[in-house]
């Protein structure tokens, strides 16, 4: 049974109060995670402020930041491999998606070691004589960095990247479902040389470690990841420090498909769109919008593609969908899909459970066409794809504006006038053209509506991490007059 340990002001320590953590492959316990309550936060925030306040952070240039966060881009791509089978461990992701993707967050690091001495002020040209005044960015304080379990070292770099390089400092949380990956992270962040208390690392329960980190009078800006009734908990909470927020809560995307689109094209998308990550992905293709001419030939083609998946252990590199990260997620979805087909949805594939350990539950299509299905509304967090049709371009639009949420979307279609009007008027952060889930750092991603609101990535996100003072400086030498004496 491995043990880890919180990274709290530059040390690793143990917790008064620990918890297991579960093998979502064998739904057996693996490894024992440290629980932190009030009084770890405390340190950790404290630790952060003091390392924000004195010492050698707020002394560094902003070249020096990155020249830091270079040393720990390059720690990273080191450890891709150790990470990476962390993750898979703690979460059930499958190895081959977490080696691709670790090996890229290395990039997030590098884009913001370079964007650390680029963060420029201005100067402002006053409508008063014998006046220079400047705009300088400062960092905005102490982040609290809420960070969930899926994709997590990839969701705490676009948080830790723009933080470091605008000068604040963290206390990141780690979800208590699979911590392991980003606590393990604490050593690169150790030995890349950060000084102590700019980067400190927990994880814990919501109601206890997550209440208390984000209402801290200490923490001036919160960056959560996760879903919308967590992140009212958030924002409640923030009314007591009245911290910044950026919040990025997921959706119900839209994936929208016309009968001129590459068809064959267009499913491989979808089925990497869905079933990727277990369909564990806050940009997951979740709602199917196709044209009603090429429904069936489009279901025919995803049915026979979805059937082939290979699913297995999530440490063989052949496994193309693993388990789900919890039994409580398997088991909502279990439930969602059995209301949806009750309601009358038509079950094209998948729909239940293999037998056996772990926690999986099959790529699974429902045509919801005809019908008010549970799955269309609900984000579900598993393969799960819910079908409806349209007949024109306007019943596509209201069908993928049908929804509080507005993170993520797809179009598929050879028509780019077509393409560009769709695009002005989809309500989402992203909009992706003939293909999806590609991301960047150069790019930003979020969401409107229930998808929350603020940016990650690109330079966008780290402006959200700075805050502007305002220096007036009189150049003139004359004496300023007696304000009491009439002239």
């Amino acid at each position: 049974m491995q043990r880890f340990q919180h990274y709290i002001d530059g040390r690793f320590e143990d917790a008064a109060q620990t918890f297991p953590s579960i093998d979502p492959a064998t739904g057996e316990s693996w490894a024992e995670m440290p629980e932190a309550r009030e009084a770890e936060v405390e340190r950790a925030v404290e630790a952060a402020h003091q390392a924000l306040r004195q010492g050698e952070w707020p002394a560094l240039t902003a070249t020096a930041r990155g020249k830091l966060l270079y040393r720990l881009a390059d720690l990273v791509a080191q450890n891709a491999g150790r990470l990476a089978e962390l993750e898979t461990r703690d979460t059930g992701k499958i190895i081959r998606e977490t080696s691709a993707q670790i090996a890229y967050v290395a990039d997030y690091y590098r884009y913001y070691a370079g964007l650390a001495d680029k963060i420029e002020g201005s100067y402002l040209a006053i409508d008063k004589p014998d006046m220079d005044v400047w705009l300088r960015r400062e960092p905005v304080g102490v982040v609290a960095a809420v960070v969930p379990w899926n994709s997590q070292l990839f969701l705490a770099a676009v948080k830790i990247g723009p933080a470091l390089a605008a000068g604040c400092t963290l206390v990141i949380k780690a979800s208590e479902d699979g911590p392991a990956p980003l606590l393990e992270f604490a050593r690169l962040v150790q030995e890349a040389g950060f000084p102590a208390g700019v980067v400190n690392i927990i994880t814990g329960f919501g109601a206890t470690c997550g209440a208390a980190l984000t209402r801290h009078p200490k923490v001036a800006h919160i960056a959560f990841t996760g879903g919308p009734q967590t992140a009212r908990n958030v924002v409640r909470n923030s009314a007591e420090n009245l911290a910044s927020t950026s919040l990025e809560l997921g959706g119900k995307s839209p994936f929208i498909v016309f009968a001129d689109a590459d068809l064959e094209s267009a499913a491989n998308a979808q089925v990497a769109g869905i079933f990727a990550a277990t369909g564990q992905s806050c940009v997951a293709g979740s709602r199917l919008i196709v044209e009603s001419s090429v429904k069936g030939r489009f279901l025919s083609i995803l049915k026979e593609k979805s059937e082939a998946v290979k699913i297995g252990a999530p440490l063989d590199m052949t496994t193309e969908v693993g388990p789900l990260c919890t039994a409580r997620q398997r088991d909502l979805i279990e439930e969602v899909v059995g209301r949806s087909v009750a309601a009358g949805a038509m079950l094209v594939t998948g729909g239940k459970s293999p037998d056996g350990v772990g926690f999986y539950y099959p790529p699974t299509i429902l045509d919801c066409s005809a019908v008010k299905s549970p799955s269309v509304e609900r984000e579900l967090f598993g393969p799960v794809l819910s079908v409806l049709s349209f007949e024109d371009e306007a019943e596509a639009l209201r069908l993928a504006n049908d929804t509080p949420f507005g993170l993520a979307s797809g179009l598929f279609t050879r028509d780019l006038t077509r393409a560009h009007r769709m695009m002005k008027r989809i309500h989402a952060g992203v909009v992706w053209v003939n293909t999806y889930r590609a991301v960047s750092p150069i790019a930003p991603f979020g969401g409107y509506g229930q998808s929350g609101h603020g940016r990650e990535g690109g330079l966008a996100a780290a402006l959200d991490f700075t805050r502007t003072k305002t220096v007036w400086l009189r150049t003139s030498d004359d004496p300023i007059p007696d304000p009491f004496v009439m002239r």
